[in-house]
């Protein structure tokens, strides 16, 4: 394992079992992971090489779905679930460099986000990271800290960036997706990143696909590769901004986007959607 076999780990954090968020921080270069993380990491880029690649993809359009909600849309709340670890172009810092009104609540489980984003953060009063688990919304959405800083009377940018493909299809994310819309008002927005499998259109991404979601649900618990009209649903009743649900780099991409994803290019899709007034 290396000379980072006999890491530390801050008081709680159990290094024996993988974390989605570690495998993610990995991905992206960062520090903030443990061997059991990298194992995990390793057998993915066997099946996808490219897969740092589509985790620069993913925040590089994460970046820009911010910049739109906080520029172009007007937006100035934004709840981030399954916000992961804090690296480079946080939710916060964009859509603050846009506007200095915006107020950002970050949500995950996973305590080593709880550990890192709270010392980020400790000096900023319009931003805040809670613990609190997807598959309890009205938890997140009465969160003492949630309501301190959002206002559901007024719009709001609900960011779901690589988590619904974490929950399995019995815990019904879509449904989730939906109890948290119908509390946000009119003129609020849902944006989504999600492992896409594109089925008979693309066989061969398609089997890399099955392959990749093998090694999810034997390492790090749950991971979906769902087809489009499965993605789709999460925006019913939602007006779908241009141009709709696409592979990452599609969703308005910016001359200074420099990620290049391969093979998993058609395995991670995004959208950004309206609720209607």
């Amino acid at each position: 394992m290396g000379d980072r076999e006999h890491e530390r780990a801050p008081q709680g954090i159990d290094t024996t079992r993988p974390s989605v968020a570690r495998v993610y921080d990995f991905m992206l270069g960062g520090k903030d992971n443990y061997e059991i993380d990298r194992q995990v990491a390793r057998r993915a880029l066997e099946v996808a090489p490219d897969a740092p690649e589509a985790a620069r993809a993913n925040r590089e359009f994460l970046a820009r779905v911010v910049r739109y909600l906080a520029g172009e849309a007007g937006i100035r709340q934004f709840l981030d679930l399954g916000s992961g670890l804090p690296t480079q172009g946080n939710v916060h810092e964009i859509a603050q460099f846009v506007t200095t009104r915006a107020h950002v609540v970050y949500v995950d489980h996973d305590p080593i986000v709880l550990v890192h984003g709270r010392a980020l953060l400790a000096v900023d009063d319009t931003t805040t990271v809670v613990e609190a688990d997807l598959r309890d919304p009205e938890a997140i959405l009465g969160h003492p800290e949630v309501t301190r800083l959002i206002d559901f009377t007024e719009p709001v940018a609900l960011l779901m960036f690589a988590i619904l493909h974490h929950l399995a299809d019995d815990e019904d994310p879509s449904g989730i997706t939906r109890r948290i819309m119908d509390r946000l008002a009119p003129g609020s927005y849902l944006a989504v990143s999600h492992f896409h499998n594109p089925g008979q259109a693309l066989p061969e991404v398609s089997q890399q696909a099955y392959s990749a979601e093998k090694i999810f649900n034997e390492s790090l618990g749950t991971g979906r590769w769902r087809a489009r009209e499965e993605i789709l649903a999460y925006f019913d009743g939602l007006e779908l901004m241009e141009p709709g649900l696409v592979p990452l780099p599609e969703w308005r991409p910016e001359a200074d986007d420099r990620a290049e994803p391969g093979i998993t290019y058609h395995t991670f899709v995004g959208a950004v959607a309206r609720k209607p007034r």
